[in-house]
């Protein structure tokens, strides 16, 4: 039984479900309109108040995931914890409230999430769509084709800005609306045309401010009765006939949806538009089934983070065996360090992968390329933490270790880093099967133990070792070596 839950921009969401003969069944769900981009203040920092509602609603998610005995738990935050300058110092206060570690996931990966939620829930193989999900902070949009994502792109246009921005008093008039309208078609104007070219036979919206935009025009008749252009313009027309927000009254709009649907309206119009949409079908699923299914996948180890960084590799032109043979001797000889940490053996294993995409751009600092290339790649299925940790350990596997000091305040890093270093070296010294002379030790200080005239055979190691005890005495810990 897994469970996912969604730190979005609007509302905090919960899924728990059990694979059942292929199936996601959902056995609990629980949704807290929390609204926490509203409260990001002009310097995009999150208010105490929205910090104090956001800690108290995820308590009350810690209190249902404890009724439940999971296998495994997803907590992702989306747009609002990726911009909010103070996210840093909230995130470990929110994570001790839920009690798991919580990832914030970039805006292509929310895309890919929500993309194999509605995959999941189609269930269509052959059929070519488009999904739409407009958030309280983004909007994402993504091409595919049964289970297979094409395209995805994520906006930084969502209901709560978009709201905040062109009916901040509340007054909703024609004249605002058109206005958020084009803004939005100026969003998505760039990028329109490599959608077009791709092709759709169907349009689905995937977030809950488009099934309340559904229900509104469905409930009350408005044009044809479905989200086509019509029906759509025709919900804008009545939210304009209101004349404010405190006075809407549409049977099926619940009066906490009405900002974020107003922010919706004019979103969904601009995208329509300009991506000559004529009709969009709903489909309740998304993020939250996605993160499941990921979950899913990565029990069954299919994890889609191996075909990441396999992709990564082909794009960037990586020596796929100089990389297997990095990886091979730098898991060796963390294992030799008595390390066992199967995701920090992940994270090892997957930085040796890509330690040479840097020479995609440069020889010179190839490491510091790597490191920055590693960092902001469109990588699906990592986090931004993920990246980050695979960023440090590529920028140190050589030079100095002062570029990466903070980060060897966490032992299993340092350990990581050792390992990785000292493969490098291995590699370059065209060490493979020797590595049974080679013995690796570390307590207070690194002990290198080669086997009798091991540096005769491989003498250049001499060379790196050298370097390494320089290196490491720099940075506070002793390294030595010799020969048995």
């Amino acid at each position: 039984m897994f469970a996912a839950v969604d730190l979005g921009s609007n509302s905090f969401r919960l899924h728990i479900g059990e694979p059942i003969d292929g199936e996601m069944r959902i056995v609990r769900s629980a949704r807290d309109p929390v609204r926490l981009a509203a409260g990001l203040d002009a310097s995009n920092n999150l208010t105490a108040e929205a910090i104090e509602a956001a800690l108290r609603s995820l308590a009350g998610f810690a209190d249902i995931l404890g009724q439940y005995r999971l296998d495994s738990v997803r907590v992702v935050a989306t747009n609002t914890l990726r911009v909010a300058r103070n996210a840093p110092a909230v995130l470990p206060l929110a994570a001790k409230a839920i009690g798991y570690p919580i990832e914030v996931i970039s805006g292509e990966e929310e895309g890919r999430l929500v993309y194999m939620g509605a995959a999941r829930a189609l269930a269509d193989p052959n059929e070519q769509r488009l999904v739409i999900d407009i958030g309280g902070g983004s909007t994402e949009v993504i091409a595919g084709t049964g289970d297979e994502i094409v395209l995805v792109e994520s906006f930084s246009i969502g209901t709560q800005p978009q709201a905040s921005n062109f009916f901040p008093d509340g007054c909703i008039d024609a004249a605002r609306f058109d206005a958020a309208t084009m803004m939005a078609r100026a969003m998505f104007e760039d990028i329109a045309p490599a959608y077009l070219a791709q092709g759709w036979s169907a349009v689905y919206g995937s977030s809950g401010t488009m099934r309340a935009m559904a229900d509104a025009i469905a409930r009350n008749g408005l044009g044809d009765g479905t989200m086509s252009l019509a029906g759509v313009g025709a919900l804008r027309d009545a939210l304009v006939g209101f004349g404010e927000v405190d006075r809407v009254e549409l049977p099926g709009l619940k009066r906490d949806r009405v900002v974020a649907v107003l922010g919706g309206v004019s979103i969904l119009l601009g995208a329509m538009q300009e991506f000559g949409i004529e009709r969009v079908g709903t489909v309740n699923a998304g993020l939250r089934l996605g993160a499941l299914s990921d979950l899913e996948m990565r029990a069954q180890q299919h994890d889609r983070r191996d075909l990441a960084i396999v992709a990564c590799m082909e794009r960037f032109g990586v020596d796929a065996s100089r990389a297997r043979r990095t990886a091979s001797i730098a898991l060796h000889l963390y294992g030799q360090l008595g390390a066992s940490d199967e995701s920090c053996l992940h994270y090892l294993g997957w930085a040796c992968m890509l330690h040479e995409i840097g020479l995609a751009v440069s020889h010179s600092g190839a490491h510091k390329h790597g490191a920055y290339l590693v960092e902001h790649v469109d990588l699906p299925g990592f986090t931004t933490r993920e990246q980050r940790l695979m960023a440090t350990l590529v920028l140190g596997q050589k030079g100095n270790l002062r570029k990466i000091r903070e980060a060897l305040s966490e032992p299993a890093l340092v350990r990581m880093v050792l390992a990785l270093r000292l493969a490098v070296a291995c590699m370059h010294a065209r060490v493979d099967d020797e590595l049974g002379g080679f013995r690796l030790r570390m307590k207070n200080r690194i002990d290198v133990e080669l086997a009798p005239d091991w540096l005769r055979v491989h003498p250049t190691m001499r060379y790196w070792l050298d370097r390494e005890t320089e290196a490491w005495e720099e940075a506070g810990l002793v390294f030595q070596f010799r020969e048995a």
